[in-house]
């Protein structure tokens, strides 16, 4: 439940009017707030009053927030309009680079830059007169040879923590990506001049064919193969902000000539599974997940990673898990079917995979432990369990197919079970 905030209710005759300016800064923010929810808000201020400040909050929390996942921004935009003086000198602290003023004492909350930027949409820092002048009259030099670029602060800020802006410029960083793989050598062989391995049956042939002659000796080497890519990408509540990332990277990936893979296949799973590898073949990025989200019923609901594992075992592990295929899971471990089904489906998958990589977003807090059931039963039967809710841990894929033997946080966390 989302802790109410406390609040000092302004006496302000137009209301009305206010509502329609927070309901303005929630859609800006990116929730669905049209006029119809203002007029349903004022209706529902005006049955129940607004002389109790719990009253008041938890009211406008019933008309606006329809998904559990709004529940942050709606209590972070709230916050900011009805009660804090300060919100503006704050929020311009947390959104520019300050080099007077206030500074950022703390990390931005999840979705606090995204109702700072709808509430400060437009609108410049008011400096005091004093400071103007000063600022006028002052020409500050600031040497950032040393500083963090843009970029790289960008490539380690949660994904939950963005803001709108710095979603769309992450979102152009992961279209810049690339996931190389090492080719797999294959048993099969093939005529080569200069091969390692000999071949007996040309030599053979060849001197049959110069009268019986052994001249030269024939060679040849092991053919080469590209193993398939599997991504399984839970798209439930808890997970959100993360998996429209990761599928943002997924379908650049799918799209790369050159990478190696011999095919990029895309799963979403929440209550049910979903194939989505037709829609990462469409180019635009937009209308690819666009289509994606359109057939992904269970977008944003709940989690039943053992059914849903069921299911791709059943149905789908045949027909792409060939060619020494890679499985990359996505998802925070926290199930609620039954831990013993989801072990066996996870040990099922293992076998099936040359390799099985779990990115969990859970591991950026430092002391994380498995201590969440679905966690505990899916970690034994992983290759390599890595953090995934920044640019950087997308980055250090590639470092972890090139080493086989990095196990990531698997070893640490398995003498915690």
């Amino acid at each position: 439940m989302v802790e109410y905030p406390d609040i000092d209710l302004p006496e302000n005759p137009r209301l009305t009017a206010n509502m329609t300016h927070f309901a303005r800064a929630l859609r800006a923010a990116g929730m669905k707030a049209g006029p119809g929810k203002v007029i349903e808000a004022a209706r529902a201020v005006a049955a129940v009053g607004f002389t109790d400040k719990t009253d008041f909050y938890w009211t406008l929390h019933a008309v606006f927030v329809s998904k559990p996942e709004e529940r942050r921004v709606f209590s972070q935009v709230f916050r900011l309009y009805w009660r804090d003086p300060r919100y503006l000198e704050h929020m311009m602290s947390l959104m520019l680079p300050a080099v007077r003023g206030v500074q950022e004492e703390r990390a931005a909350a999840p979705a606090e830059k995204r109702a700072a930027e709808a509430l400060l949409d437009g609108m410049e820092p008011d400096l005091p007169e004093s400071a103007q002048d000063e600022a006028e009259e002052t020409q500050i030099e600031v040497d950032a040879s040393l500083t963090m670029s843009g970029e790289e602060r960008l490539r380690t800020l949660d994904f939950e923590q963005m803001s709108n802006a710095e979603v769309a410029e992450a979102k152009r960083m992961l279209a810049r990506l690339s996931l190389p793989v090492k080719p797999l050598k294959s048993r099969r062989t093939q005529a080569a001049n200069g091969g390692r391995l000999p071949d007996w049956r040309r030599t053979m042939r060849d001197a049959m064919r110069q009268g019986g002659d052994l001249r030269d000796l024939a060679t040849k080497e092991r053919r080469i193969r590209w193993p398939n890519l599997v991504v399984l990408c839970d798209i439930s509540g808890s997970m959100s902000s993360y998996s429209r990332m990761v599928l943002h990277f997924l379908h650049s990936v799918a799209n790369q000539k050159g990478a190696g893979w011999a095919k990029v296949h895309g799963f979403t799973f929440g209550t049910r599974l979903t194939n989505i590898t037709r829609h990462l073949a469409t180019r635009d990025v937009d209308a690819a997940l666009a289509a994606a989200g359109a057939e992904a019923q269970d977008w944003e609901g709940g989690t039943r990673i053992g059914e849903c594992l069921h299911d791709f075992n059943r149905d789908w592990s045949r027909r792409v898990m060939g060619q020494g295929a890679v499985v990359l899971i996505i998802t925070d471990g926290l199930d609620r079917d039954d831990p013993d089904r989801l072990r066996r489906e996870m040990e099922r998958l293992q076998l099936s995979a040359r390799r099985v990589i779990w990115l969990n977003p859970l591991l950026r807090w430092e002391g994380f432990a498995p201590k969440a059931a679905g966690i505990r039963a899916m970690l034994p039967h992983v290759d390599a369990f890595r953090a995934g809710h920044n640019i950087a841990s997308l980055e250090a894929l590639a470092t972890a197919l090139s080493r086989p033997d990095d196990p990531g946080e698997k070893a640490r966390l398995m003498a915690l079970i």
